[in-house]
């Protein structure tokens, strides 16, 4: 179930709303896990039952790792590698069978070794699969026994704001609010702006630059300008912006709601000055949980430069295979570590004196590398990047084939929000039309209302709706 469809605005939202708030204190976490798991079951029943199961098995982990410090290690070991093997099965077993099939047909083989499978991957499980592993991760790290209830930890995991598409949210943060929260109408009203903000952030923008890029790479790149090449890389790279910071937006909007506080997950990445600085303001809840989780239990920065450079290497590989099971997205992590490295090595030192120059680059080293994270073709992908750079032959398809009022408008519109670099200019100014805005209270929810009706005309108009993330 999408947040942006009218099935959960008008049902199960408001349902789920008008049963919380009508329920006793103590039967409030009872109803938000009954319908988080009905949220779930939404997109595919026969996935719920390994969804569950998942749960089950990581509190009986939970328990295993609270109850003694003898054999919490084992534990927690064999708490990570259920997990891990869990999503090994459901999202990377048909891309090495099929790479090990190739690997011995290129090598002569008369037939593939191993048979194929059709495995259709479970809705969210890369998320709550980390998330579970987070819980392990962070009970073992504790030094004093705590109390587990399945049903809080069942929440934790299936909190429906969170749990198709993130953010990840951490155990150690967020536990004490399932077991003691208040919900107020100022929290409420702060968390039902933030869910129309992304709201009209996914349906108004990702999705007009969603049809825009779907129709620019659909063509094969040899019959594109550069120009329109260029329009196709700009307009995914707002997509994917606004798709996914669009639905932490209403994931962190819906929490308030229901009296939680959710932490950041985007902070402008596209004003980043550094790949290291994207890194810090992209999708912040994956890059710290890698940080966390992996990077620093390898060693991190503490063990000289070439394990250093090692550990960002791996982290980063496993970045890119998390989204996916294909070598572009492993390629497109490589490239990443790459550019993290020789930024390590000096060149984060000559940026920094550059801003502009540094500016320049990172957004376009993150436009080729999105070519990559697009195209599951990784040759195609190397013809795309290719005819960014080539001449710009009027004969071929150009801009003005693709390009309407419309999606000039909303380009420009997200260029305007997504990269703001101009703000620098007249701080000052900007600062004070926002608290001007903020304090016209009537002229804030007109806004807000005006965007809410437009987006659910779009939605309701069989408007192009898809979620990036959901296939993570």
């Amino acid at each position: 179930m999408l947040f942006s469809s009218l099935t959960f605005l008008f049902v199960f939202l408001p349902i789920t709303l008008l049963l919380y708030y009508l329920s006793p204190k103590n039967w409030k976490n009872g109803i938000l896990l009954i319908l988080s798991i009905l949220f779930f079951s939404w997109g595919g029943v026969s996935y719920t039952f390994l969804f569950l199961g998942s749960i089950l098995l990581n509190f009986f982990f939970a328990k295993q790792i609270n109850r003694t410090k003898k054999t919490r290690r084992n534990w927690l070991i064999a708490g990570v590698v259920s997990n891990v093997t869990l999503l090994f099965i459901f999202k990377y077993l048909v891309f090495f069978i099929g790479n090990i099939n190739l690997l011995f047909l290129n090598l002569g083989a008369s037939e593939m070794p191993l048979s194929e499978l059709k495995i259709i991957l479970p809705l969210g499980i890369s998320f709550y699969t980390f998330h579970q592993m987070s819980m392990l991760w962070d009970i073992y790290r504790r030094e004093d026994k705590i109390v587990l209830k399945l049903s809080e930890c069942a929440l934790y995991v299936a909190f429906f704001p969170q749990l198709i598409a993130g953010p990840i949210v951490r155990y150690k943060d967020i536990i004490n609010q399932i077991k003691y929260r208040s919900e107020s109408w100022a929290l409420f009203t702060q968390g039902a702006e933030r869910f129309i903000i992304g709201l009209a952030k996914k349906v108004i923008i990702a999705n007009t630059m969603a049809s825009l890029a779907d129709e620019i790479f659909s063509f094969n790149p040899e019959e594109l300008s550069a120009s329109a090449v260029w329009v196709g890389t700009i307009a995914y790279t707002l997509q994917i912006y606004f798709d996914f910071s669009g639905y932490s937006d209403m994931a962190i909007g819906l929490a308030k709601m229901f009296g939680f506080r959710l932490l950041e997950n985007f902070d402008l990445p596209y004003t980043a000055r550094s790949i290291q600085e994207f890194w810090r303001r992209w999708h912040i809840s994956l890059s710290t949980w890698f940080r966390d989780y992996v990077y620093i239990p390898l060693g991190g920065n503490r063990s000289g430069r070439a394990k250093t450079y090692f550990n960002l290497c791996l982290v980063f590989v496993l970045t890119g295979f998390w989204h996916g099971a294909t070598w572009s997205f492993v390629f497109w992590g490589v490239f990443h570590g790459f550019f993290l490295i020789i930024e390590r090595i000096g060149l984060a030192k000559l940026l920094a004196k550059y801003s502009l120059i540094g500016w320049i680059y990172t957004v376009t080293v993150v436009m080729i590398g999105w070519i990559f994270f697009r195209i599951e073709n990784f040759s195609t992908a190397l013809d795309f990047i290719q005819q960014l750079f080539a001449n710009d032959v009027p004969e071929l398809v150009n801009i003005s084939y693709f390009v309407n009022t419309e999606n000039i408008l909303i380009l420009l519109i997200g260029i305007g929000l997504a990269a703001p670099t101009w703000l620098s200019w007249n701080t000052s100014l900007f600062e004070k039309f926002k608290n001007m805005i903020g304090k016209l209270t009537l002229m804030r929810q007109t806004i807000l209302l005006s965007l809410f009706i437009y987006a659910v005309m779009l939605i309701n108009a069989n408007s192009y709706n898809p979620f990036i993330y959901f296939k993570f």
